[in-house]
């Protein structure tokens, strides 16, 4: 079946042949949506449609593209926040708390904290989301992380490198490259590590990364959130699709990522959630790296699910212009998964967009805190996130009920 939705006020199809600007905005706009895009263009000379919507003059743009969450856990560190926020520093130690709750839990418990988390990020229009593991930190309950995370995404990521366990082997590492790696690559599209202080140095990220690609994985890479140090340049060498958090760089490390496909994959929850400073997203776009944001979901550095979130705050702390921000959140973190099919609104693309309360995608960052999701369509399948409401789109017949599906 297809959808005309049309009377859209300001189109943003973030494919500049097909509109103004590096978004391609196109104004009194309409699109026909199915599985995937049909046609995009003026709403006068849309073509006929099997159902019809009236977006009422809302503007539209591509479902955000969350390329960076950890939903697999189990309990909270609320107190852990309460103490950060009246001055004990973030070290990266609470993460075995939450290593204790996760494998205390049963498998209905954590599907049931995945599928809150999804939920709530697709009534803010979030229609694709990354989930990696990493809570778990034993074979058997990676594995089981995992195998609950790909019930709710296609873009799941082996993070067995999270931390290494108090209770792991000697050589952890041999482990996640070996036994564990084993078990969970089934589930996984991605494989991940965390290159820190205090977590895996430069070279046991690098055979971290090196085995699970020889396991017929895809290399991301958490770097240089606490310090300076090599994972960005890692990250290059071997063609991550994305490095994750990038808050400390240095001239060579933006370089090396302006000169790569490597994505800077940008998290401001965990900056506004640890009070540390925030990634200079404008010293990488100058430089001509890609940049994308992301929620970095966690129970400890960044409690939220919310990509309208993360761009307010980018807008506001990282020197990005609301239209950088908003591609960046959509565009940008489809090259962060390396999928060219999400984060656009053309001929071919997924049909994954959003309807908003508002006039314009500056609305994003200009009224931060505010539910404006009025509608998301995820790949043709249509939820209204908050129930009818005055100012929402109508549609005939069997598409008036709000759904209340997750995204799956």
């Amino acid at each position: 079946m297809s959808v005309l939705i049309t009377n859209i006020g300001e189109l943003v199809t973030n494919d500049p042949a097909l509109g103004e600007g590096p978004l391609g905005i196109v104004r009194d706009a309409a699109i026909v949506v199915g599985d995937r895009v049909e046609w995009v263009g003026p709403a006068k000379s849309a073509p006929a449609a099997d159902e019809r919507l009236d977006a009422a003059g809302a503007a539209a743009l591509p479902g955000f593209v969350d390329s960076h969450s950890h939903l697999v856990f189990a309990g909270d560190r609320a107190a852990e926040f309460a103490a950060r926020m009246s001055g004990e520093p973030y070290t990266g130690g609470g993460i075995r708390t939450t290593v204790a709750a996760t494998r205390a839990a049963t498998d209905d418990q954590l599907r049931a904290n995945v599928a809150r988390l999804v939920g709530e990020g697709l009534r803010q229009g979030t229609t694709t989301i990354e989930i990696k593991s990493g809570y778990g930190l034993s074979t058997a309950d990676e594995a089981r992380s995992l195998r609950i995370a790909a019930e709710f995404s296609d873009e799941v990521t082996y993070l067995g490198a999270h931390v290494k366990p108090a209770d792991g082997p000697e050589d952890y590492v041999s482990l996640v490259n070996g036994e564990m790696l084993t078990a969970c690559a089934p589930y996984a599209r991605w494989v991940d590590v965390f290159c820190e202080r205090g977590a895996f140095d430069v070279e046991e990220s690098r055979s971290v990364l090196k085995a699970g690609i020889a396991a017929g994985l895809r290399p991301r890479i958490h770097a240089n959130q606490l310090t300076m140090g090599g994972g960005v340049r890692l990250a290059v060498e071997l063609d991550c699709a994305s490095a994750d958090h990038c808050t400390h760089l240095s001239d060579a490390d933006v370089d090396a990522l302006a000169n790569s496909d490597t994505v800077a994959t940008l998290l401001p929850g965990a900056e506004f959630s640890t009070r540390a400073p925030y990634p200079d997203a404008r010293r990488l776009l100058d430089a001509g790296a890609t940049v994308a944001l992301a929620t970095d979901c966690n129970p400890g550095s960044s409690y939220t699910s919310s990509m309208p979130f993360c761009v307010a705050v980018a807008v506001r702390e990282m020197g990005m212009s609301p239209g950088e921000a908003v591609w960046a959140a959509t565009a940008g973190g489809a090259r962060a998964l390396r999928r060219p099919d999400l984060g656009r609104l053309s001929v071919g693309a997924a049909a994954d967009l959003q309807l908003l309360d508002a006039p314009s995608h500056l609305h994003l960052a200009y009224r931060p805190a505010v539910p404006l999701t009025r509608l998301v369509v995820r790949r043709g399948a249509f939820h209204w996130p908050w129930g009818t409401h005055r100012s929402s789109p109508t549609v005939s017949s069997h598409l008036e009920q709000p759904h209340k599906g997750v995204l799956s």
